[in-house]
Parts: structure tokens; sequence; C-alpha cells
């Protein structure tokens, strides 16, 4: 691939190696049925406050350890989440800790994969946020550590778990009531998560906020709260903005669904239309995947719609059927007769990622593959490399043998 911000993949994996927590596979133990499984945090904002949350309510857990670049953060974890734990500025050293099972990963994107890997290495099973990766080289090393160490790593694209999209797929999918599907539409416009705002006072960096450490691998620049706070708007801190923090959701069902994984071509087109706020990834964007199976996959995202909420949607368009479909339900349009088509729909509330997170804990008891494997997540995470790349270069993007695992 190249260069990004100044790293090459040679750089990349010479800081894997150099960094990665030495073999620890004789710290794992079997865990009983009855046994509470001993967790740790690597990131402890928001996305891992209510990660947290979640898995006292599924329960059978117990607090260990937290970790996280800005102490305030670990105290916050610690408030919102009801646990007192041990603190860490440094993840590796919560990871050398013989007492944790596993680890929740919600840090920034671009230290997901080096972070798995050293989980892993250390012996401790890992449930990571999307995207898993934020350069297509990563996948392949992530991939690589989970298999060697036989740990069991769920990636967070809950959809997987979700009783809406386990019930369609079976009712409309698996059975073949939608019959051949050729497109995938996915949309998803005007979500707030990506014009965040920097909170007044954090001009300046807080004392106990390491910044040479959250920056890892990417080269050394002076604090930026707007990086900090607003990461999605640079390519740096996330993968691509919308493309890895929302299409990886959509494309994921596709992937899923329809048990596809690699895109032959894809193209990319937008730009930044209307913020100019000094972020360089897109505001608009439109993406289109071409798979060797013969579906096409597009993607729509816009931070600019006037609506007064965010309009979601993965549409699946079949010969026999169109399914509509989000976590707050699903509908199923048949083909008309007599100029009118049967609607089959379930609606209820918003679903979560307790389910997965669930299925997750299952798994470190059974040592079975998680929903959302890291296979699962290399791949849709290089559907969105895959159509960045295409974005960037504004040109037609093939795959390359390197990215396949």
């Amino acid at each position: 691939m190249g260069k990004r911000n100044g790293v090459s993949r040679r750089e990349f994996l010479a800081v894997s190696a150099v960094a990665s927590v030495s073999s620890a596979a004789s710290r794992s133990k079997i865990i009983g049925a009855n046994d509470r499984i001993r967790l740790g945090v690597i990131g402890t904002g928001g996305r891992a406050q209510s990660l947290s949350r979640q898995l006292n309510q599924v329960g059978g857990i117990e607090w260990v350890a937290v970790s996280d670049i800005w102490g305030r953060r670990c105290e916050e974890w610690e408030t919102r989440v009801g646990a007192r734990v041990e603190k860490y500025p440094d993840y590796r050293k919560l990871l050398e800790r013989d007492d944790v099972d596993g680890v929740v990963i919600g840090t920034l994107d671009h230290v997901h994969a080096q972070i798995t890997i050293d989980a892993c290495r250390a012996g401790k099973d890992v449930y990571v946020e999307k995207p898993m990766t934020s350069l297509p080289e990563q996948g392949p090393e992530v991939v690589r550590a989970v298999r060697e160490t036989k740990r069991v790593v769920q990636v967070g694209m809950q959809q997987r778990s979700m009783p809406y999209f386990v019930e369609a797929k079976e009712q409309f999918i698996d059975s073949g009531r939608i019959g051949e599907v050729h497109m995938v539409r996915t949309i998803w416009n005007k979500n707030a998560g990506y014009t965040v705002k920097i909170p007044p006072g954090m001009e300046t960096k807080p004392s106990d906020l390491d910044w040479d450490a959250l920056l890892a691998w990417l080269p050394k620049i002076p604090w930026d709260p707007k990086r900090y706070f607003n990461r999605f708007a640079y390519w740096d801190f996330s993968t691509g903005g919308m493309t890895g923090g929302l299409f990886v959701h959509m494309v994921d069902v596709a992937h899923w669904y329809l048990g596809i994984e690699r895109p032959k071509y894809a193209t990319g087109l937008g730009g930044i239309f209307h913020f100019e706020d000094g972020r360089d990834t897109p505001d608009n964007i439109n993406l289109v995947l071409e798979y060797p199976e013969g579906i096409n996959i597009t993607f729509e995202a816009t931070i600019t719609d006037f609506a007064g909420s965010e309009v979601t949607d993965i549409v699946f368009m079949g010969t026999g059927g169109r399914l509509s479909i989000f976590r707050d339900g699903y509908t199923f349009l048949t083909p008309p007769v007599r100029g009118r088509s049967q609607e089959i729909s379930r609606k209820g509330p918003y679903g979560s990622s307790r389910e997965h997170l669930s299925n997750w804990l299952d798994c470190m008891r059974t040592r079975k593959d998680p929903n959302a494997t890291a296979v699962d997540g290399h791949y849709s995470a290089m559907a969105c490399h895959i159509g960045n790349l295409a974005y960037k270069e504004k040109a037609c993007i093939e795959w390359r043998k390197e990215w396949d695992v």
C-alpha cells in the first residue's frame, strides 16, 4: 500500500514486533460454566463504558483492571460502571496480569490491531470494537496472531448477534424467499458523532493525558483536541471517517447474509463539501463495491443532511422480494400481485450490543468461534479500506492478493 501518514507497512510491522507482548498462552485457564470471567478494559471512553455496563447486565463477570492514556477516563469508567479496579496508563501492564481472562478494546481505530495482537499473545481473549484494522496490512497480522494463539476474538459488529438480524436472515435469506440478490444499498445519513465540538478548556492538554502514547505508531504531532474529541474527522485516528465508522457495520451484514467476503472492484466519490473545520475525511461520500458473485454493494453517507434524525437502512434487492433492515427492525416486501405488494414487518426497541457480548462470554467458556470472528472483522474492514483507496485516488481499485487471509 505504500505509506500513510509517513508510516510504511514495514515500519508498522517492525513496531508490532517490538511492542508485542510475549506469548503467554500458559497463563490462560479453562473457564468453568460457573466461574466468573475476569475482565479488563483498554480504552475507557464512552463506547467502552457502554459496553461495560451491558456486560454488567449479562452477568457472570468480575472487573479486574482498566487502562487508558488519560487518567480521568479511568476514573469516569469506575463511576459509570460501578466497579473499583486497578488502573494503568500503559495497557501492556494490564496484559501482564495473570488474573485477567479477557479484555474489551475501546480505543481509537489506529491501535485496535496492535492491542488485539498483544492481548492474544498475552493469553487474553478479546472483544475489539470495529473496525478491527486501520490499514489493510494489519488484518493478516491480526488473523495470524488469533490462529497461532487460539484466542477467542469477537469484533464489535453487533448486528450478527441482534435478534432482528438473525430472524430476518433465517426467514428471508436462508429460506431462499428473497430469491437472487444482486444489489445491496446501504445508507447512513446525519450521524451526530461526526461533528463533535471540543469541550471548553481542552485547548490545553490535560496533565494526566499521555498524548505520545495515544499516537502510538503514528508520527508525533503536537496536542490536537479536535483529533482527540472528533476523531472520525481525521484519517489518522479513524478509518476514513464514515466508512470505517458506519459502512463497516452495514457491509458486514451483507457479507454475513450473502456469504461473500472480497469485493473485486471498488469506486468512490465525495469530498469535504460543507464543514471547513480542518477535517480531512469526507462529509459526503458514495461508494460502489462489485463482488465476483455478481453483487453490487453501495454506501451513501452525509453529515450535511437537514433532517431531524438519522436516516439509516440496509436494503437487499432480490428477485423474490426486498428486505430493508436496521437495528430497530425490518420490512420485507413481496413482488406485487395485481399491483400490490405484501409487507411483512417487525419493529421494536433499538438493538444493543448485549447479545453480542453474551456470545463472546459464552465462547470464552466453550472455545467455539464467536459470531464475528477476526476473519469477518478483516474482510468487513477491507471493504472500507478498498473504498477509501478508491475515494482517495479517484480511481477504480482492484482487490489485491495480499489482502487475502
